[in-house]
């Protein structure tokens, strides 16, 4: 398992040809208390830098765009009821898919652990 990080605030953990993916403690951090997510639907495809959600806060409304191509295999729907857990487990239990990897070559231009906390300071 590997897990990678876009620009976007992204993470994305990787198993085989299927990648978990959410946002970042430090966009949770960013947004504050979210309050809606929306989420596209298991079967959907989409392409590497498409929004494929929005994420509300009582700050902002914030798009979620997708780190790789792909396709939507499970949403996490505990979000809809309880959005609140993006600011909990950002990076652990409040995931927001998991997708099929289309090319999994473009995880190559995604950053490792060490390349975001440069990038965030």
């Amino acid at each position: 398992m590997s897990t990678y990080y876009s620009e976007e605030h992204e993470w994305v953990l990787v198993e085989g040809d299927t990648a978990t993916f959410g946002i970042t403690k430090h966009a949770a951090d960013q947004l504050g208390e979210i309050v809606f997510v929306e989420q596209k639907e298991v079967g959907d495809s989409f392409e590497k830098g498409d929004e494929i959600g929005v994420i509300e806060s009582v700050k902002a409304a914030s798009e979620i765009y997708a780190p790789v191509d792909g396709e939507v295999v499970e949403v996490n729907g505990d979000l809809e009821d309880s959005p609140a857990n993006l600011n909990e487990s950002p990076e652990g239990d409040a995931w927001i898919y998991k997708i099929k990897l289309s090319d999994a070559g473009q995880l190559e231009d995604l950053m490792d652990l060490d390349g975001y906390k440069a990038f965030i300071s």
